[in-house]
């Protein structure tokens, strides 16, 4: 590997750079008690990648683009997704570059100009998402075993590309893989209607950071966002509310396929989610035979939780289960139904433990995973059953212990800590909107933690990823929606993907800023952090 030539700049950078080419370990100003620093001198285009890659190797001069370049999608017997993966990163490129970048058939040899997408079933090194991406002055080829792999390399061109104008890809070898397999983030439309609009533009900013899971949180006390043709008031009149009082609303199938497949198209993955036993009075409101007593509550618009609970004793609940989950599974190509499971306080042990068997059977029944909250390690989980680990520094050694439990027997871990992941905790005192029973989660605190490490007596090898959820009780608009994900959002995706000796802020800090004029770009309303040096 050719050494670089480091210019002078702070410890900071110095160990950004290295991180770049080596493994090494960078701890100075790792966490909560890192510090605001002055600019640093200006990062090249491989220090600012973010998430940071597995490997740099620069060489060479780059690649300009200019009004010639193309976009070639494979020889003959190309499978078509890389067409599609090339037309997608050709329309992603025109809006900042002006460029016309027409795509065309053929690599075009290694002499081709332009950008070459090409697929290598014999790179098992790149696994099933990693990419190589080289940089010479005829051209860049992206190189994978799969078409994610190769969205994944455009998406590295992309930020190798000034955030606005036509530019230069640096010339050198960028190869990279994911460090977890699950790296998502999770959208509340329960507390407060959104439109599918809003779902997809946060799709669009998951992808460019190689975030490959979108968990949707479509049902709560306070309103439900699903059609369901065998439970019509389900939408018609439980969607109808949200937290204050304003007008909810609900998705159509239609538009819940139309993000499922937009979502498909960037490699991410939807999740959905329909809480259970509790978070469940817009169900009952809208219909009151899921109630023990046959009566409908009024709609809930207050933001309080653990009151509900769905009547675990009759047929009918379970009648119900089967109709709402089989309509969802039936919109859903992605292998996970999430049930949730959290926050029962209405339920007693035993019939939670009855409900979720119950439940996880039906899951099975048609063809999907269970996902849960991690109060599934309580009752009986299912075999394979995902548990998303929510807790905090304050969540008792028992859950913690139950947990890791859980994880021994097999089961896969998606790691949501509230007080490091949770995007609706305030970034401090003065955060508008927002809350805090977790604890404020300044930058360097969404970023001070290690997954592979995190939990007592869990392995790396049990944690299947990490998810950033974000709560709405506070948060009605898309400012709000961005201001509590950026750039804390960011962070949790390089967790999630970059190698473990990576982990250092006073470099990741650098990085986040230099995505500064990139989300400025596409009009994302972020956070300033003042722990960031923000150019």
């Amino acid at each position: 590997m050719r050494v670089l030539r480091v210019p002078r700049r702070t410890p900071g950078a110095l160990c950004a750079l290295l991180l770049l080419t080596a493994p090494v370990s960078c701890t100075a100003a790792h966490g909560d008690d890192a510090k605001p620093a002055a600019a640093s001198a200006p990062l090249s285009p491989f220090e600012r990648l973010l998430p940071a890659p597995a490997s740099v190797r620069p060489e060479g001069p780059g690649y300009a683009f200019g009004a010639g370049t193309v976009v070639r999608t494979g020889g003959p017997g190309a499978p078509e997704e890389v067409r599609r993966v090339g037309e997608l990163l050709a329309e992603q490129l025109r809006g900042p570059t002006g460029l016309p970048l027409p795509v065309v058939d053929g690599e075009g040899g290694e002499d081709g100009d332009g950008v070459r997408l090409r697929l290598d079933g014999g790179a098992g090194e790149l696994g099933e998402e990693g990419y190589r991406l080289r940089t010479t002055p005829t051209g860049v080829t992206l190189t994978a075993r799969t078409p994610a792999g190769l969205f994944h390399a455009g998406q590295t061109l992309r930020q190798l590309l000034p955030a606005r104008g036509a530019g230069t890809v640096p010339g050198g070898t960028v190869a990279d893989t994911p460090r977890f397999a699950y790296r998502g983030a999770m959208i509340d439309v329960a507390r407060h209607h959104f439109p599918v609009e809003q779902a997809k533009r946060y799709v669009d900013q998951l992808a460019q950071y190689k975030m490959n899971t979108l968990h949707v949180h479509l049902t709560d006390d306070q309103g439900w966002r699903i059609a369901v043709d065998s439970w019509p008031r389900l939408a018609a009149y439980g969607g109808a509310s949200e937290v204050g009082g304003g007008p909810g609303g609900s998705w159509t199938k239609d538009e819940y396929r139309d993000l499922v497949g937009y979502a498909a198209d960037r490699y991410v993955t939807v999740v959905p989610e329909i809480d259970m036993p509790g978070h469940v009075n817009a169900a009952q409101a809208s219909y009151g035979e899921l109630t023990c007593d046959g009566r409908a509550p009024e709609r809930y618009t207050g933001t309080k939780v653990g009151f509900s609970s769905l009547c675990v004793g009759k047929e009918r609940t379970y009648e119900f289960v089967d109709d709402v989950l089989g309509e969802l599974a039936a919109l859903t190509p992605g292998p996970y139904l999430h049930i949730g499971g959290d926050e029962a306080h209405s339920t007693p042990a035993a019939d939670y433990a009855a409900f979720m068997d119950r439940a996880q059977a039906v899951v099975a029944r048609h063809g999907k995973k269970v996902m849960a909250w991690h109060q599934l390690a309580s009752a009986r989980p299912a075999p394979g059953a995902v548990l998303q680990y929510w807790g905090h520094d304050r969540t008792s050694a028992a859950e913690k212990a139950a947990v890791a439990g859980a994880a021994k027997a097999g089961h896969p871990l998606v790691l949501s800590p509230a007080d490091h992941a949770y995007l609706d905790m305030k970034y401090d005192e003065r955060t508008k909107p927002g809350l805090a029973w977790a604890g404020y989660v300044p930058a360097p605190r969404a970023y001070s933690w290690n997954p592979g490490t995190y939990l007592p007596g869990v392995p790396e090898s049990a944690v299947l990823g990490v998810e950033a959820p974000l709560w709405t009780e506070t948060i009605s608009t898309r400012s709000d929606w961005e201001l509590m994900a950026f750039p804390r959002l960011l962070s949790l995706a390089e967790l999630a993907w970059s190698p473990a000796a990576a982990l250092d802020w006073s470099a990741h800090r650098l990085r986040l800023a230099a995505q500064g004029p990139r989300l400025d770009a596409q009009d994302i309303a972020y956070f300033r952090a003042p722990e960031v040096p923000w150019p």
